[in-house]
């Protein structure tokens, strides 16, 4: 820890609050792969699901908990013996581990849904902390739905749990629904009136269904939390939980405000908002905070401009530090001259002036049609221009035969720069993507590991456009392509081709820095 900062611990419940989102189940063999990712990621205590549900469930919590040795385990359990039982014994071989138990605490949940009353639900807190205490040392205890429990009712909850030996007082705001003022004046309540209340840690769990997790969970921090529980990407039930990306960014880009920190190792950001969206098929919408595809991107030409100059002019965070692949400038009809020869250097391509406002002329006819103009479209107007620029490799005829019974069939002709003309070659696939991804390996040595593919739609109806985004690594470098069109096996093709062209040119590129080095 660097000076007087406070230390924040991590608390993840990506694989259990997170996968209660509808459609988010995760089998209990991915779960074991995301667990290590998040160890990776630094996670300080890791809630791997509810051992009580299911047989599967129980499985992959204890998995987690032999081999995840560096990363606190919970058990999650509601304040039943049943379930006290069945964490205890999922977490029993963790190196570190905790008892979390909850129940009920507003009158809306104890009139409706338990039909429990108020002195009920502290003598089931009390025995079932008595009786967890037995198996585990430290207890985590949530009041469910604590911002709307009543202040009087939350302190005397909290101060039967600390007797009978919770280590960590949680206080979630299960519906989203407390504000940043309100819920920091719960936490400064409950650590100054219960008794025992400053012998204890706290943590927050803040859910998002007014847009105000993270607000929340810094309100906390600064009224005394220690902990917040988060998920990756911001996923959980309805609107989600706490983002652990926005959050821990939050922390560290205004840590001095805060005088806080955590021990997130950033660099796995983005990799572990990659890795769970893929997992469980939750796409990222575009202006999500820090992982969003439009986060680090710019396409309004001041913009540009100042980027080009310096970062820092309209970025706050080093989206490279986290692991996001750097394109910050967006090729659109409101991207400028500088923009357009910035993102043809970087394809070795120098352009006059003359040639930069031919180019720039096409460019802004093209961005008015589809808005967004892609690295190999402004590649094809440039190489109009001169042969000197053409791309290595360019997709010239593609068809494909799909059917219910049999491998889906492709046939691709790529015209190669190098004067060996055209050629074709064919392959099969058990989708058509596969099969047409099989014919361009054959074609070009650069197309090494297909990593990722984005489809989006751009637009509805039977004309929809389609764009399709996608990623190689070709010598330890990433490379990517974007392609539009309206057939999006054909997007894919071009975007494929696109990242294997930029992976032939880089490598030309070094090759002549090489030599150029060798002669001086």
């Amino acid at each position: 820890m660097s000076g007087n900062k406070s230390r924040i611990h991590i608390f993840d419940t990506t694989l259990r609050d997170g996968e209660q989102s509808p459609g988010a189940s995760i089998k209990p063999e991915q779960k074991i792969i995301l667990a290590r990712q998040l160890e990776k990621l630094g996670i300080d205590v890791i809630e791997p699901g509810f051992p009580v549900s299911s047989s599967g469930e129980f499985a992959a919590v204890q998995q987690i908990s032999r081999e995840l040795q560096q990363t606190e385990i919970v058990g999650f359990a509601r304040a039943v013996r049943g379930d006290i039982d069945a964490a205890v014994k999922a977490t029993q071989d963790a190196a570190r581990r905790r008892l979390h138990l909850f129940i009920s605490s507003s009158d809306i949940h104890l009139n409706f849904q338990l039909r429990k009353t108020r002195d009920e639900v502290i003598a089931i807190a009390r025995q079932m902390v008595a009786y967890g205490k037995q198996f585990v040392d430290e207890i985590e205890f949530s009041p469910m739905d604590s911002t709307r429990s009543g202040m009087e009712f939350v302190i005397e909850l909290v101060e039967a749990v600390i007797s009978e030996g919770a280590t960590i007082i949680n206080l979630p705001d299960t519906l989203g629904y407390a504000l940043p003022e309100e819920y920091g004046e719960l936490f400064r309540t409950v650590r100054r009136q219960a008794r025992g209340g400053d012998k204890v840690k706290y943590s927050a769990h803040c859910h998002n269904d007014l847009g105000m997790a993270v607000a929340n969970s810094i309100a906390a921090i600064r009224a005394g939390a220690t902990q917040v529980e988060v998920t990756v990407n911001g996923i959980g039930e309805r609107a989600g939980n706490c983002s652990l990306e926005e959050l821990v960014m939050a922390i560290q880009t205004r840590s001095d405000a805060l005088q806080a920190e955590t021990g997130i190792n950033v660099e796995e950001v983005y990799n572990t908002s990659r890795l769970v969206s893929r997992t469980m098929n939750f796409p990222l919408a575009y202006n999500k905070p820090i992982v969003g595809r439009n986060a680090f991107q710019h396409e309004s030409g001041i913009h540009q401009d100042g980027l080009l100059k310096n970062r820092n002019t309209y970025e706050i965070m080093d989206p490279e530090a986290m692991g996001i692949p750097r394109s910050m400038i967006i090729l659109g009809k409101h991207s400028g001259r500088h923009a357009i020869k910035d993102r043809a250097a970087s394809y070795g391509a120098e352009l006059t002036a003359e040639q930069l406002e031919a180019v720039y002329e096409q460019f802004k006819v093209l961005a008015d049609e589809q808005k967004i103009v892609t690295d190999d479209q402004l590649m094809r107007l440039i190489g109009e221009l001169s042969s000197e620029h053409e791309e290595p490799y360019m997709l010239t005829e593609l068809q494909v035969l799909s059917g219910t019974q049999r491998a889906r069939m492709a046939s691709v002709t790529i015209r190669e720069r190098e004067g060996r003309g055209e050629r074709t070659y064919s392959a099969i696939g058990t989708g058509p993507i596969e099969a047409v991804i099989n014919c361009i390996r054959q074609a070009i040595p650069a197309a090494a590991e297909f990593e990722d593919l984005e489809l989006h739609s751009l637009s509805t109806g039977e004309d929809a456009k389609g764009e399709a985004v996608v990623t190689i690594i070709h010598c330890g470098q990433r490379y990517r392509g974007t392609s539009i069109h309206n057939d999006v096996i054909l997007a894919v093709a071009e975007a494929y081709i696109g990242a294997c062209n930029q992976a032939v040119m880089s490598a030309g590129r070094n090759e002549e820095r090489k030599k150029a080095e060798t002669a001086g």
